[in-house]
């Protein structure tokens, strides 16, 4: 009767184990989400969810940061006023764009 409960009991360890590995890979941020105001706000935001902030400048209303995380640069977008993240764009992924419409 023990086999049943111990069988249950490491699926369900390792399922959660699994379900929290795969969390932590989901919790980049997105577009929508919330950052801050400030460079200083959006830096240190960045920063706790993993991602290295190479350059930070606002221009035009839109703060925009460059950013890497595992191994992959990106620049994020944040509206200077509410502190959306308007845009993720990943580095060579407009170049890449304009060649597919050549």
């Amino acid at each position: 009767m023990t086999l049943p409960i111990k069988s249950t009991a490491l699926t369900l360890f390792s399922l959660t184990g699994f379900l929290a590995g795969t969390s932590l890979a989901v919790a980049a941020v997105s577009v929508g989400d919330t950052l801050g105001t400030t460079e200083d706000e959006i830096r240190a935001a960045l920063t706790a969810e993993g991602y290295t902030v190479e350059e930070i400048e606002t221009e035009n209303g839109e703060i925009e940061a460059e950013v890497s995380l595992d191994g992959k640069e990106m620049e994020v977008v944040v509206d200077a006023t509410s502190g959306l993240v308007l845009e993720m764009e990943l580095d060579g992924q407009d170049e890449d764009d304009e060649k597919d419409d050549d």
